[in-house]
């Protein structure tokens, strides 16, 4: 592959020192914003009565304790919020030095519409884990097809770019999309989590974005932040309508897709993500040491614990909300890498102790 300069900011930096004027879209930005929120709002109560008549719902019983018959389509709202906001932004056609970045878009657009898809299948037909990894695995292709590549990052002790062969960066590429979708398919647990902490990450890579002058890749992480808090409108607690695998796997891909466009910030998502990440891989080796398959779905996750230790589900989202706010908010202050590293293996260890603390209580 040739030396594009993927995942970096270099290309708008460059545009703007050349034109010698600090570019702001702050109009279309609002514009994005209020239509992703707008189109969620009205589509999810929608989508959402559909999968009622369709069939397609979370019953009451299994790791949820919730009462009633809710649709599992209400995450199709929040896609199609998505993608709508995303449309307008074409219309502005906001400049860019990059050659690769229309590209990037396609496997963004592409990648997400086919995780959609493949989340919509799932809620339908209940798929095994096995044919769950062959969908994410293949959305992750075409990130890669569309140079959304874990290529370039900075080494946090040395503060040098690191580029990496491809040899490297594909499965590596791989283990962060599929590792992006798993974190937040298995977070969507409690009402309004999933959602609620993918509108915080969307709203700090907007925020990075702007500041790094990557003026023209702002709408995309507006788009879905303006599509997330509309839905959020009926998914907080106590939820009419769930996010479901269609909302739960396009979140995911999404997600990792923006934090490799954003100036490969891995860092940032790392910080905001950090508990949902450990929650993750601490599941995984409970499980795997209690002898259940790792992919069997269960209460071991933190929320869930949370929630048998005795707090109420608002109070344990409110929390996830605050600590991920939090986290977000010193990636955008924190200069220095190494802070940042320090500050992440701050956070993943006290969340590896409270799971541990949690997993002792009988």
């Amino acid at each position: 592959m040739t030396q594009e300069i993927a995942n970096s900011e270099l290309p708008d930096r460059a545009r703007v020192e050349k034109t010698g004027a600090h570019l702001t879209y702050g109009l279309e930005y609002a514009l994005i914003l209020i239509a992703g929120v707008t189109i969620s709002l009205i589509m999810t109560p929608l989508l959402g009565r559909l999968g009622l008549r369709l069939n397609i719902v979370a019953r009451p019983g299994g790791r949820r304790q919730h009462t009633g018959v809710i649709s599992r389509l209400g995450g199709l709202g929040l896609i199609v919020g998505f993608f709508g906001a995303l449309a307008l932004s074409r219309i502005f056609a906001i400049p860019t030095a990059d050659p690769n970045e229309t590209r990037r878009f396609w496997g963004l657009a592409v990648g997400g519409l086919l995780m959609g898809v493949f989340g919509l299948i799932d809620d339908r037909r209940e798929l095994p884990a096995g044919a769950q990894y062959v969908g994410y695995l293949i959305a992750s292709i075409v990130a890669i097809a569309g140079l959304i590549i874990l290529e370039r990052f900075n080494n946090p002790l040395t503060n040098q770019l690191v580029v990496l062969p491809a040899l490297i960066y594909i499965p590596l590429t791989l283990f962060w999309m599929t590792g992006m979708t798993v974190t937040v398919n298995w977070l969507d647990g409690l009402d309004g989590l999933a959602a609620g902490v993918s509108a915080i990450l969307a709203l700090i890579l907007s925020i990075h974005m702007v500041r790094s002058g990557q003026y023209s890749v702002v709408p995309q992480a507006l788009a879905l932040l303006g599509a997330s808090i509309g839905f959020l409108y009926y998914n907080a607690p106590a939820a009419r309508y769930y996010l479901g695998s269609n909302g739960a796997f396009f979140l995911g891909y999404v997600l990792g897709a923006l934090g490799l466009m954003a100036g490969g910030r891995v860092a940032t998502v790392l910080l905001v993500m950090g508990i949902p990440i450990v929650d993750v891989a601490w599941t995984i080796l409970d499980r795997w040491r209690n002898g259940v398959s790792p992919f069997h779905g269960d209460r071991r996750h933190l929320h869930f614990r949370l929630l048998d230790a005795g707090l109420s589900t608002r109070t344990i989202v409110f929390v996830y909300w605050g600590f991920c706010a939090t986290a977000g908010t010193l990636a955008l202050i924190l200069s220095s890498r190494l802070y940042k590293l320090v500050a992440l293996l701050l956070l993943g260890g006290l969340t590896a102790l409270l799971l541990l603390y949690l997993s002792r209580r009988k």
